[in-house]
């Protein structure tokens, strides 16, 4: 009822491939696959790294600029510059500056108009450079904190020269503001120790006091 049907095992179905050939045939397939994901890798990690080369020097410029700006209000104080003291201030209602004095008080301007009317009054009064009677200024161990690319707190130890060549040690604080490219100061607030007096030849090897709180009298 049903027939019997074969079929020549001679009839060809191609080339058969060995397992050598597949393996060849996949590594050969995959090489260029590898050198892109490679060359991939190169081109982002190379980004990257000049990305990030490119922010820490944006990052020391910011620093260098705010260092100059600093620099700038005490050289122009001390020269009786009135614009270019000015000229290093944010005026702004929120601007502040306050310091220590030596009986125990304190004096606070706030607001660009309180600043001026107080230290801005100062050099119009006394209009004559202090040439032969300029404090040294040493500032040791800044301090930087950026909040985000147009703010920045810092702080530093500051030791400024008496007349008879001894120094005196300070606590700064300063809030910088980046005004149209610019930066400007914000806030000064300074803490003066004017009881322990720093001998000159002692200046050079001090990077830090070993006691910063000798208050004895305190709230």
């Amino acid at each position: 009822m049903f027939q019997h049907q074969t079929f020549s095992s001679k009839k060809k179905f191609g080339k058969l491939i060995s397992v050598q050939d597949v393996c060849h045939y996949m590594l050969l397939s995959a090489v260029p696959v590898l050198f892109c994901m490679v060359l991939t890798l190169f081109i982002r990690c190379s980004s990257n790294a000049k990305e990030q080369a490119d922010n820490e020097q944006t990052l020391q410029a910011d620093k260098d600029s705010i260092m100059a700006t600093i620099e700038k209000e005490t050289k122009s104080f001390f020269a009786r510059d009135y614009e270019g003291w000015k000229s290093t201030y944010a005026h702004e209602d929120y601007a502040f500056q306050a310091w220590s004095n030596r009986d125990g008080t304190f004096d606070a301007s706030v607001g660009w108009e309180g600043i001026d009317n107080s230290v801005g009054k100062y050099i119009h009064d006394n209009p004559e450079p202090q040439t032969g009677s300029n404090p040294i200024v040493e500032r040791k161990r800044i301090t930087f904190k950026f909040y985000g690319k147009d703010a920045c707190y810092l702080t530093w130890d500051q030791y400024n020269s008496n007349k008879d060549g001894n120094f005196r040690h300070s606590k700064e604080v300063r809030v910088m503001e980046k005004k149209s490219g610019q930066w400007k100061i914000v806030c000064v607030a300074a803490f003066w120790d004017y009881v322990n007096i720093i001998p000159a030849n002692q200046l050079k090897d001090i990077q830090s006091l070993d006691k910063e709180n000798r208050g004895t009298n305190k709230l």
